[in-house]
C-alpha cells in the first residue's frame, strides 16, 4: 500500500507542478500578446520554444513515472471528475489542438460554455490573417492526426481486453500513453510552425485558459455537489 501511495504522490506532484507551470506560462503569453507594436518575433519564438520544451519536459517524466505504475495516469486522483471525463490517453486529444486553431482564427465557434472563456484573449485587429494555406496545411495535419488517434484508440482497445500478467499490462500501457504523448507533442510542434509567431502566442495562451478553466469548473462542480449532499 505504500509503494502505491507514493507512486500516486509522484504523480500528483508531477501534476501539481504543470499546473502551476500552467499559470505562470498563461502571464508571460498574455504579456506578449499586449506588448505595444512592432511584436518582438524573436521573444515571441523564444517564448514559445520555452513552453515547447517545457511540455516535452512534462512527458518525459510522465514516462518515467509510467514505467513504474501507468494506473494513476489514467484516472488521476489529482484531477476532478470532469477534468478525467475529458481525458483521451491520459491526456488531451491531439485533434483538439487542431479544432482550437478553427475556433480562434476561422470564425468556427464552440461551445459558448468555452467561447465566453476566450472572451478575456482580445485580439486587437493586428494578428497575422489566416492564410490559404495554413488551412490547407491545419486541414491536411488534422487528417493525419486522426488516423493516428483512432490506430492508438484500437490499440488501447485491444489491450483493454486482453488477459496480460500485471507487469506486461502496465508496459503495453505505459508504451501507449507515451505514444499518445509523443502524438500530442508532434502535433503542437506542428502547429507553431504552421502559425506565425504572433498567431502562436495566442493559441498558446487560448489552450491554456481553456486548460485552467476546465480545472476550475470542475473543483466548483465538486464543491457544489458537496454542498448540495449537506
Amino acid at each position: 500500500m505504500t509503494s502505491s501511495n507514493n507512486k500516486n504522490n509522484e504523480q500528483e506532484c508531477l501534476h501539481e507542478s504543470w499546473m502551476n507551470l500552467q499559470h505562470a506560462e498563461l502571464r508571460e503569453l498574455e504579456q506578449a500578446a499586449a506588448a505595444n507594436r512592432p511584436k518582438d518575433e524573436q521573444k515571441q519564438t523564444q517564448l514559445i520554444e520555452k513552453i515547447i520544451k517545457h511540455f516535452q519536459d512534462y512527458c518525459t517524466n510522465r514516462s518515467r513515472l509510467a514505467q513504474k505504475d501507468v494506473s494513476p495516469f489514467f484516472a488521476p486522483t489529482s484531477c476532478t471528475p470532469l477534468e478525467n471525463s475529458v481525458l483521451w490517453i491520459c491526456g488531451c486529444r491531439p485533434s483538439s489542438f487542431i479544432r482550437l486553431i478553427f475556433t480562434l482564427f476561422c470564425g468556427v465557434e464552440i461551445e459558448s460554455y468555452i467561447t465566453q472563456f476566450l472572451q478575456g484573449i482580445t485580439r486587437n485587429g493586428e494578428i497575422h490573417e489566416f492564410t490559404a494555406k495554413q488551412m490547407n496545411m491545419v486541414d491536411e495535419l488534422q487528417s493525419k492526426t486522426i488516423r493516428e488517434e483512432r490506430k492508438l484508440s484500437s490499440r488501447l482497445a485491444n489491450c483493454e481486453n486482453a488477459d496480460e500478467p500485471l507487469d506486461k499490462y502496465n508496459k503495453y500501457m505505459a508504451a501507449i500513453m507515451e505514444e499518445a504523448d509523443e502524438l500530442r507533442m508532434k502535433t503542437l510542434k506542428e502547429i507553431v510552425v504552421i502559425l506565425e509567431p504572433d498567431q502562436a502566442v495566442e493559441y498558446l495562451a487560448a489552450a491554456k485558459k481553456i486548460r485552467l478553466c476546465i480545472q476550475q469548473w470542475g473543483k466548483k462542480r465538486d464543491h457544489d455537489n458537496t454542498n448540495s449532499c449537506n
